[in-house]
């Protein structure tokens, strides 16, 4: 996945790749296996590297990174705006440039909170 194997360095100035000698199994049913396999071979990988390098790039994006937590922030922001405007829009209301900036300023001050708010909803909702 482009990441850079660890190298260990030797005696005559030269490195190697570090040893991989921890093992981690699990057990899955025939069906779960056919299926992770078949993932492997679309990937060209087999299924060992390919179980290795799913679980090191979960491990590696363990937190979300800021850019994705930006855009859905962004999101969040659009959803916002587009609530509050279009019930006013849609009863032939019009909206004066005050009412407008209001509503920016709203959603900007916002749109932080209520996206938390929606990763902590969507969070509990998977624990249960």
């Amino acid at each position: 996945m482009g990441n850079a194997i660890a190298q260990l360095p030797t005696n005559n100035g030269s490195t190697r790749p570090l040893a991989r000698n921890r093992i981690l199994s699990a057990r899955f049913s025939e069906v779960e296996y056919a299926d992770l396999e078949k993932r492997a071979w679309t990937k060209g990988m087999t299924l060992g590297d390919w179980a290795r390098e799913v679980l090191l790039e979960e491990l590696r994006d363990a937190d979300p990174p800021a850019t994705q937590t930006h855009i859905f922030t962004e999101l969040v922001a659009i959803q916002l705006l587009v609530m509050n405007v279009l019930e006013p829009l849609l009863r032939r209301e019009k909206l004066s440039r005050e009412q407008v900036a209001g509503i920016f300023r709203e959603v900007q001050a916002t749109k932080t909170a209520r996206a938390q708010e929606l990763l902590v909803k969507r969070t509990q909702m998977r624990g249960n």
